[in-house]
């Protein structure tokens, strides 16, 4: 009788619409990791102090984009709703207000990125580490303004189920991060050899490549033409500009209670020593590419249910959200089970030869990252239901459950944890499984709520 249920025919093309959409973009945020991924091993493979000040520059490099991304969210849920309503000329207005409302964005985040040697300075940091990673920020933080525009045009390719496009044009980017990476940071074929310089400006050339083949599909590609995207970019539609504000700063604020949380967790990492601080760099860049799995499921299910939403179908929206969490937790079982047995092949990728330095940052990323598989289930629910409640236009209660969990819950147990029972790393990735674990049973409650008043109407 499950298994009937189980293999109906709605499930079983709610598992295809799901896995079209989702395969593609997790591609496409895996790629998208992996530019970051392969600045943390290749800074690793110069310096464990320049793999500190990478990852000390890249948190608040990520923090602020992921920030930002709370806009772009909002536009994917508004424009596949309209698509779903067709109403193609809403599709365009909300695509050119997001990218206004992005271009604002980055240029307000310029301040504290061109300052960020202080503000490393007055949160403890060593001050070696700290000028490396401003250096680094001096030049990360020009690719801010493609990297976010270019998440705003790919509300509009998920809008109209096209996710293939993002996945190329992301990959294509990373490739080129790679490649530029190596000359870059260690002075390959000439170049010069910059260090955590050379891997900043290696992700600002990417990103911006990327963001160029995506406007190229735009702009060749027939099919997108009657949405004339890029016609009167200039032109202020206030309306559809206040839609977006209101839907997604809450987004945004959401993204930086959890950011915080994450980034907080460097800073506390920073204080023990820097080998821990680079130990958590290796652990976080592993669960940022998993987390990349949940993502574009969360991702799919935010297009879908708006899409849904747009045709005033509850029905469909139920089918959506059980096979998504369905394949979800298929997920979920495969990392944790990888990172369970095979941590230390997973920590070593990112070091060099085996050194006393070298060695001890193993030891810690072994640790915690044992304590990383046990966050994974939560980390992975908390995500696709939150990306349920931001296709149901649900954004405003998810940021008080996300302060909640991550700023009053979360953060001070990492706190606690690490300094008061002395428990350090471990007990800052212990937090992580208390703030994770309590976000994703409220969210679950508030979707199932949402999705009671729906059917209700």
């Amino acid at each position: 009788m499950v298994v009937q249920k189980l293999l109906s025919g709605k499930r079983i093309e709610a598992y295809r619409a799901t896995l079209a959409l989702a395969i593609p973009l997790i591609g496409s945020n895996m790629a998208h990791s992996v530019k970051h991924l392969t600045d943390t091993i290749m800074l690793g493979r110069y310096s464990v102090d320049a793999l500190a000040a990478g990852v000390l520059g890249a948190t608040i490099f990520i923090f602020l984009m992921i920030t930002g991304s709370g806009f772009s969210i909002a536009v994917i849920s508004l424009a596949s709703n309209a698509e779903g309503s067709h109403k193609s000329w809403m599709v365009r207005r909300y695509i050119r207000m997001g990218c206004w409302i992005t271009i604002l964005y980055c240029f307000v985040m310029l301040l504290p990125m061109w300052f960020s040697r202080p503000l490393f300075l007055m949160m403890g940091q060593d001050s070696a580490i700290s000028e490396l990673a401003a250096d680094y920020l001096l030049y990360a933080m020009w690719g801010l303004f493609p990297a976010l525009i270019l998440m705003v045009f790919k509300a509009f390719f998920l809008a109209l189920v096209r996710p293939k496009i993002i996945f190329v044009s992301t990959l294509l980017g990373a490739l080129f991060n790679i490649f530029a990476n190596y000359l870059l940071i260690f002075g390959n074929f000439g170049f010069p050899e910059l260090g955590v310089r050379g891997a900043a400006i290696a992700s600002t050339v990417s990103h911006s490549l990327a963001l160029l083949i995506m406007l190229a599909f735009l702009i060749r590609v027939r099919a997108f033409m009657p949405y004339k995207l890029l016609s009167n970019f200039l032109s202020f539609h206030s309306s559809s500009f206040k839609e977006i504000f209101s839907l997604g700063w809450p987004i945004c604020a959401a993204m930086i209670a959890e950011a915080s949380f994450f980034s907080g967790a460097a800073i506390m990492m920073g204080w023990i020593n820097t080998s821990s601080l680079a130990a958590h760099g290796i652990v976080i860049e592993i669960c940022a590419m998993v987390f990349m799995i949940y993502y574009g499921l969360s991702y799919a299910g935010t297009t879908q249910i708006s899409s849904a939403l747009g045709r005033n179908d509850p029905a469909e929206i139920k089918t959506i959200a059980n096979a998504i969490l369905e394949l979800n937790l298929m997920a979920a079982s495969v990392v944790i089970t990888i990172f369970l047995l095979f941590p230390e092949t997973l920590i070593s990728v990112f070091l060099k030869e085996n050194t006393p330095e070298t060695r001890e940052v193993l030891d810690i990323g072994m640790k915690i990252l044992l304590l990383a598989a046990f966050f994974q289930l939560f980390d992975a629910f908390q995500a696709v239901l939150l990306g349920f409640l931001r296709g149901l236009k649900d954004t405003l209660i998810p940021m008080i459950i996300a302060a909640l969990s991550y700023w009053v819950v979360g953060m001070p147990t990492s706190y606690f944890l690490a300094f008061n029972l002395s428990l350090e790393g471990e007990g800052i990735y212990g937090g992580f499984i208390i703030g994770l674990g309590f976000a994703s049973i409220l969210f679950y409650f508030r979707f199932r709520k949402k999705l009671s008043k729906i059917h209700l109407e």
